[in-house]
């Protein structure tokens, strides 16, 4: 059907608007229906214009307030306008949030790794601040117990060395304290001399100065990770009190509504 339309359209004679009239030539060009329609929009767009400039020279006022007076600031003479926030959403926020706790939580856990590492090679053996340990003696006839007691309250003096079967020197050693069989059977391996001992012993207060900086991280880390995971959770339109405030040390705590999932 729509070739056969086609068809009929190629035969049909074209419509023409007629023309001036001879005896009306004097008047000038017959305005057609395209151009009545250009002078009509081109009228109407000026009566436009003047009607909004009369309205506007109507409602003028001296003290008017407009937005851009507080979007834009004026440098070296020129009005500049103030860089815009990004519009983000919600669910944009949450997944931003989301993604800050992951790369905390991947650190922590890294401080971690380093924390486990060098506690397995130090042992904690000599280091500063950590509780004295306690060395309970085992006594075979009560004669040796108040023998020892006598020693305790200052009656006696109490050979901890030979008790120990050690050398005088090692007996403040709280590891490697070997007896004086081993001593002579043994040679002694490790650094000897004063130098290397000084040397060594530089070398592990640094490793556990190290080690608590690294524990200090950590606890930082999982604290910021509370944190930012306590701002995740205020995002829901969920109802909250604020039970305690934040501190440097602890997030904020709120208590939520109970909400029935589904």
């Amino acid at each position: 059907m729509s070739s056969f339309r086609k068809a009929l359209k190629s035969q049909q004679r074209n419509h023409r608007e007629r023309s001036q009239p001879g005896f009306r030539k004097h008047l000038g060009f017959l305005e057609k229906k395209k151009d009545y329609k250009l002078r009509a929009d081109n009228y109407h767009k000026k009566q436009n214009t003047l009607t909004a400039l009369r309205k506007k020279a109507a409602e003028k006022n001296p003290d008017e307030f407009y937005y851009k007076m507080v979007n834009t600031q004026l440098q070296d003479g020129v009005h500049m306008k103030t860089a815009e926030e990004e519009e983000t959403t919600e669910e944009q926020k949450k997944l931003m949030r989301t993604q800050d706790i992951k790369y905390v939580e991947m650190k922590r856990v890294a401080e971690a790794k380093k924390i486990e590492r060098l506690k397995s090679e130090l042992h904690l053996l000599d280091a500063e601040g950590k509780q004295k340990n306690k060395h309970t003696f085992f006594m075979e006839t009560k004669e040796k117990v108040k023998g020892t007691w006598n020693t305790l309250l200052g009656l006696d003096k109490f050979d901890l060395a030979a008790h120990l079967n050690t050398a005088p020197e090692l007996v403040d050693r709280v590891y490697n304290r070997p007896t004086l069989q081993t001593l002579e059977s043994r040679s002694i391996l490790g650094a000897t001399r004063p130098s290397e001992i000084k040397k060594l012993a530089k070398q592990r207060r640094h490793q556990y100065k190290l080690l608590a900086q690294r524990v200090e991280r950590e606890k930082k880390m999982f604290i910021i990770g509370q944190k930012i995971q306590t701002r995740k959770d205020l995002m829901d339109k969920t109802k909250k009190v604020k039970v305690s405030k934040e501190t440097a040390h602890t997030p904020a705590i709120y208590k939520f509504e109970a909400k029935r999932k589904r």
